[in-house]
């Protein structure tokens, strides 16, 4: 492989990781909070997908605008189901309510091939986003780079700071805190676990439907059922990384990406293998340190 080769992959590793990490943040701060996998996390990312999809066939706003106002609606999306689907079950043994997340997943793809139909969609890419620029380099030459590879790690970085911010600086973010650590003294201690919970899904699912949009304006063909394998694979991110960190999440995501991309890249002949290298990755970590890479090992109270 070339140096030109090189670098233009792990440009597109990066990009690509930095996906896996906006989505594996809310299976992550889900987690984190009320120990439940929310399973309908990638439905809730083929749903801000298409949402920004009709705001800019519409036409009606710019491409920036279209995909925050598609992501805020996602967010509210994403608390609806939280208190349709979760909150009634939040005494309820977590076997239920982990069936419950299941049955969400598998309404909102069916919803999917309702409302949208099951024909694949050309999603609308800004033409920004797919303009290129060349960097030239008398070492190894000529370097061109698409511009959604370049703006998807600098948006993720952006978010990630703010969530940092949130998560330090505000109530909101210290209650965040409080519940993860110990949810009944906290609740017991004044936290308004509804408030809370509710921001910690809107948040998830606002990071899930940016990285739909971002995802699709790589990879510009929308189904129903977009959101299975990326949601399955952020999933993994957040195992490996240690689910219910963070941190964790994020290096996880970068992994996955810059792993998948390289591999594929080097090896050619495992293109057709380039999902299965992310459940290969999963064993290798679970059968080493099997509380992730940033995880702490947790004893259940009986």
């Amino acid at each position: 492989m070339t140096g030109t080769l090189l670098i233009q992959n792990l440009v597109n590793g990066i990009s690509l990781g930095s996906l896996y990490a906006l989505i594996a943040i809310g299976y992550t701060m889900v987690y984190g909070i009320l120990r439940l996998i929310n399973f309908a996390h990638g439905e809730v990312f083929m749903i801000g997908a298409y949402a920004a999809f009709y705001l800019l066939t519409a036409n009606i706003m710019p491409w920036w605008l279209a995909f925050l106002v598609g992501a805020l609606i996602t967010g509210i999306l994403g608390v609806a189901i939280e208190k349709a689907a979760y909150s009634p079950l939040r005494n309820s043994p977590r076997i239920t309510v982990l069936i419950s997340a299941i049955g969400v997943s598998f309404l909102l793809q069916n919803l999917g091939l309702l409302v949208f139909g099951a024909r694949p969609k050309a999603f609308p890419v800004p033409e920004f986003l797919l303009s290129q620029i060349t960097i030239s380099n008398n070492t190894f030459g000529d370097i061109k780079l698409s511009m959604i590879s370049i703006i998807t790690p600098l948006i993720t970085f952006v978010l990630l700071a703010i969530l940092t911010l949130i998560i330090s600086k505000t109530k909101t973010g210290i209650a965040m805190r409080a519940l993860s650590v110990d949810f009944e003294t906290a609740s017991l201690m004044g936290v308004n676990v509804n408030r809370v919970i509710s921001m910690t899904f809107f948040i998830g699912s606002f990071l899930a439907a940016i990285g739909g949009m971002l995802f699709t304006s790589r990879y510009p063909q929308l189904v129903p059922h977009l959101g299975a394998m990326p949601g399955m694979k952020c999933f993994i991110a957040a195992v490996v990384g240690g689910i219910g960190s963070l941190p964790g999440a994020v290096i996880g995501g970068f992994m996955l990406g810059i792993l998948e991309i390289m591999l594929v890249a080097v090896f050619s002949s495992l293109t057709g293998w380039r999902d299965a290298i992310s459940f290969v990755l999963l064993i290798v970590i679970l059968l080493v340190k099997p509380s992730g890479l940033m995880g702490e090992k947790t004893t259940e109270k009986v």
